[in-house]
């Protein structure tokens, strides 16, 4: 099954809104580093710039989706998957940025990358690391299943200070 026809085939309802990962292309990019930089975003992540989602589009081992939703299936977010071929079978969900929050985007698609990463690339494990200060991310990545498994204390500088990540 190709990259195409496994997005075509994990797909989500948000609150009656179908919702389905596409492969984000090069002309995808202006719209990730657009919601990469959003100010309401910028405090919970840590932005890569267009260099490293080129690489990311290009490099076998990651899976960078473009998060479509609503009637017409128009641009919603984006999520990065690391890890998709390696031996261990254990892949990270890098970054998922979903445009406007509350509407039930992330939840679905976060459902439709735990079915890919499951069902498709074969995934024994899969994990994330959220910002010790998102706790709205915490406790919906709780509220999916995901545990917390530990703190990389101070791991990220963030501003004058250091940030610490939670592993789940």
């Amino acid at each position: 099954m190709g990259l195409g026809e496994l997005a075509a085939a994990a797909s989500e309802r948000a609150q009656g809104t179908r919702v389905r990962l596409r492969p984000t292309m090069q002309s995808d990019l202006d719209f990730v580093l657009t919601l990469e930089r959003d100010a309401q975003n910028l405090p919970f992540i840590t932005p890569w710039d267009r260099t490293q989602h080129e690489a990311a589009i290009r490099f076998p081992d990651f899976r960078h989706f473009v998060i479509e939703g609503g009637p017409g299936l128009d641009a919603a977010g984006f999520l990065i998957l690391i890890g998709c071929k390696s031996p261990h079978h254990s892949l990270e969900l890098k970054r998922m940025v979903v445009q406007h929050k509350g509407k039930g985007l992330g939840r679905a698609a976060i459902r439709v990358v735990k079915k890919i990463a499951f069902d498709n690339l074969g995934a024994h494990r899969l994990w994330l690391d959220v910002k010790s200060r998102n706790q709205r991310a915490r406790a919906f990545y709780l509220s999916e299943g995901f545990q917390l498994e530990g703190t990389l204390r101070e791991a990220v500088r963030d501003g004058d200070g250091y940030q610490s990540l939670l592993v789940m």
